[in-house]
């Protein structure tokens, strides 16, 4: 189970990158705009949501990835619970 957990988490990662990716690509296309206060929010408002999904999809992309090869911090985890 925790295997098909890691799985999901890392297509979550990939998912949340294409995401960042094509807001980027929206972000370049609002920047050709002729300049008015709405473009100005649009752009910092897209930036900010740029730095959160791309580093929400590291955080969960290493997760899963850690999940996924069993890392010595999970077997420490899984030792003690038998105790």
């Amino acid at each position: 189970m925790e295997k098909l957990i890691a799985v999901l988490q890392l297509l979550l990662a990939l998912i949340l990158a294409v995401a960042v990716i094509s807001t980027l690509v929206n972000l370049v296309l609002i920047a050709t705009r002729p300049e008015t206060i709405s473009v100005v929010n649009a752009i910092i408002g897209q930036g900010v949501l740029i730095v959160c999904l791309a580093a929400l999809a590291k955080v969960i992309g290493s997760k899963g990835w850690q999940t996924l090869k069993g890392s010595p911090k999970d077997a420490l985890k899984h030792t003690s619970e038998a105790e």
